[in-house]
């Protein structure tokens, strides 16, 4: 008999390490989360028919998320987003993505194998983050929707802020990298575990 194929987070196991941070700063792996790289031009009807298919406009200022409760767009550049969602699978979303852009020279391509996802919450979540990122995330600055591609410690990340005290981080991180990326993390939340003598 054949052996069943689960697939696997490149996160996987890590939930007890996670589980032992302070209750200051949690981290949580969002597994298997679906993502679409959309290319199409902006002030074209590409855009409009991509929008009819997400159920909203497309970001199309610098360094913006836009989206819903179960889906997010990504500005990347001036003709790129990431689509990212939960609620679809990401062949059904890349369907119809590119049945909606192509005819209007747009492309729609699945990349969800390529990152992984993180989510940082807590009274010291921009704490953690401000020991390896040279960004302001001041929350008068980095406000809620704010989505920037940057470096957190040595790995080339995509962080989104989820709301505008500073609290709650969405972390993209290319898989390859994403072991890396959470041994930093805890790393870097420890200290904050420690009762002030």
């Amino acid at each position: 008999m054949a052996d069943t194929l689960v697939p696997l987070s490149p996160l996987h196991g890590w939930d007890q390490k996670f589980s032992a941070l302070p209750e200051s700063v949690s981290v949580a792996e969002e597994p298997f989360v679906a993502m679409v790289d959309l290319w199409v031009d902006p002030a074209g009807p590409g855009a409009g028919a991509a929008a009819t298919v997400l159920g909203f406009d497309l970001p199309t200022a610098a360094s913006t998320s836009a989206g819903t409760d179960t889906m997010t767009a990504v500005w990347l550049g001036p003709e790129e987003w990431l689509i990212t969602t939960r609620a679809q699978s990401a062949p059904a979303l890349e369907s119809d993505l590119r049945a909606a852009v192509t005819p209007h020279g747009g492309a729609a391509i699945d990349v969800s194998g390529q990152r992984t996802t993180l989510r940082l919450r807590g009274t010291h979540a921009r704490d953690v983050l401000e020991k390896g990122c040279s960004l302001d995330l001041h929350p008068r600055v980095f406000v809620r929707g704010t989505a920037v591609q940057t470096m957190l410690g040595l790995a080339g990340v995509i962080l989104i802020a989820l709301d505008d005290e500073g609290t709650d981080y969405r972390i993209l991180v290319r898989s390859s990298f994403a072991r890396y990326l959470a041994e930093w993390l805890i790393d870097a939340a420890e200290e904050f575990g420690v009762d002030p003598v």
